[in-house]
């Protein structure tokens, strides 16, 4: 996958089919909408092209009310790494910023979309705004294609589970600590990508050597205080895991995120690795001795080890 963080070193993407927006999760909605880039781009000898955005637009357009609170499932790095592996060729990522939200949908089509990317379709999701002011549409873009030669699809808004799926749903799933809900949104594991390091003394006293994991970005969300089943992927290592997870409120990138591997895989210090969620255990307790933390850890890691995963 080409990645770019400008359009000026944009060239070269032969009959590009593209698509816009901040796939925060990479979900089920926007593998579909994927899979359609794909197909399309394998029918007329093209690439797949998705345009996204860093920060997200919410953050600087509303910090003080929409923005303030919002917390993402990805953080750059994770969504890089899910859209490599949905298969897409060009990734572009804009800085977000108060002058770009000031382009108009017209100028953004015509020096972007079409002088820049030459795109040769444009698939959307259903219900997407673009441009200034949100003026930009479905309707307004397939008007745009009538006179500039390109064309335009609009993705159907994709259900599970009879209710619509949508990154918001999936935060709220995740605030509540149901893995198994978000997951079942996502189409994939919910993950966290971080380097890992040595964790605290405390558990490789009573028996439960394990590593931290820190997380990279302050606005990356993360589930419940608690413990977790996990799958640890890095690259010397695949592991079932244990993920116990504190979060610091005042300052989210500082929570600790900490991880029991099952298997022996050697030192795992320094290394970039990444944990698949499964299940959430249980919520936080707590424990007044080692001795207790021991029994607890015991009883977590033979349920954890119960599980099909």
């Amino acid at each position: 996958m080409n990645i770019f963080y400008d359009f000026e070193n944009v060239s070269g993407i032969p009959n590009a089919v593209v698509t816009t927006g901040s796939f925060d999760g990479v979900h089920i909605g926007h593998k579909v909408i994927l899979n359609r880039l794909k197909k399309i781009a394998a029918e007329i000898g093209g690439e797949t092209v998705l345009i996204t955005f860093h920060p997200h637009p919410r953050k600087v357009l509303y910090p003080e009310t929409a923005g303030k609170d919002l917390f993402l499932i990805n953080s750059q790095r994770e969504k890089i790494s899910l859209l490599q592996k949905a298969g897409l060729d060009n990734l572009i990522i804009v800085e977000f910023t108060l002058s770009f939200s000031r382009i108009t949908s017209m100028d953004f089509v015509q020096n972007i979309l079409l002088n820049k990317l030459h795109a040769r379709k444009i698939v959307i999701g259903f219900n997407h705004h673009f441009g200034h002011n949100r003026e930009g549409d479905y309707d307004a873009l397939r008007k745009l294609g009538v006179i500039h030669g390109f064309e335009v699809e609009e993705i159907a808004e994709q259900d599970i589970q009879n209710e619509s799926v949508s990154s918001t749903k999936i935060r709220n799933a995740l605030k509540e600590g149901n893995i198994q809900k978000a997951n079942a949104y996502l189409d994939h594991q919910y993950i966290i990508i971080g380097v890992a390091t040595k964790s605290s003394v405390v558990l490789e006293e009573i028996g439960f050597p394990s590593y931290s994991v820190k997380i990279e970005e302050d606005c990356k969300l993360v589930p419940p205080n608690g413990v977790y089943a996990v799958t640890v992927s890095g690259e010397d290592c695949f592991s079932r895991a244990m993920c116990f997870i504190r979060k610091n409120e005042e300052d989210p990138i500082n929570t600790e995120v900490a991880v029991h591997l099952f298997e022996n895989y050697g030192h795992i210090e320094g290394q970039v690795v990444t944990l698949l969620f499964h299940k959430h255990m249980r919520e936080e307790r707590s424990l007044k001795t080692p001795e207790d933390l021991k029994k607890q850890l015991t009883i977590d890691k033979n349920q954890v080890d119960e599980l099909i995963f």
